[in-house]
């Protein structure tokens, strides 16, 4: 029973906790700005407007999403591919459960199944964005310039 608690833990509790603490540094930082505004407007001070606007990250070129998701598609495929490595590695070295080996072999395939979708989502979106992917980079030229 107790060694069901960890996976649960980490599956369940871990999200839900991360979620809460960013959740609560949120509110934190809205009510320290609000009580520096509330002092602002008490005291007669200009007021910095500024102040409320979050810092948005620039947005991602379509070529920064493509390179994501082919080092994702990288890393996807590599876990699927070693899963099957070893699996099959480990069965001709020494004696392996059925079970065990059919179902990591499977987990394995099913994981280097969405890489390699993942690289032809890469390359037929390359093709596809090329145009867009040159406007977008003459556009960061002259904004440059």
């Amino acid at each position: 029973m107790s060694s069901n608690l960890i996976p649960i833990g980490v599956c369940v509790v871990l999200p839900i906790v991360v979620v809460l603490l960013n959740t609560l540094k949120a509110r934190n930082e809205t009510n320290k700005k609000t009580e520096i505004m509330l002092k602002a407007i008490e005291s007669g001070a200009t007021i910095d407007t500024d102040l409320f606007k979050t810092q948005l990250a620039p947005a991602k070129t379509i070529k920064e999403k493509l390179l994501a998701r082919l080092t994702a598609a990288c890393i996807v495929s590599a876990i699927g591919l070693s899963a099957i490595i070893v699996m099959v590695l480990w069965a001709y070295i020494g004696s392996v459960q059925t079970d065990l080996f059919f179902g990591t072999v499977t987990f394995g395939a099913i994981i280097l199944a969405v890489g390699i979708a993942l690289f032809v989502a890469y390359f037929v979106g390359k093709r596809m964005l090329a145009k867009e992917i040159e406007a977008e980079e003459k556009s960061l030229e002259n904004k440059a310039e």
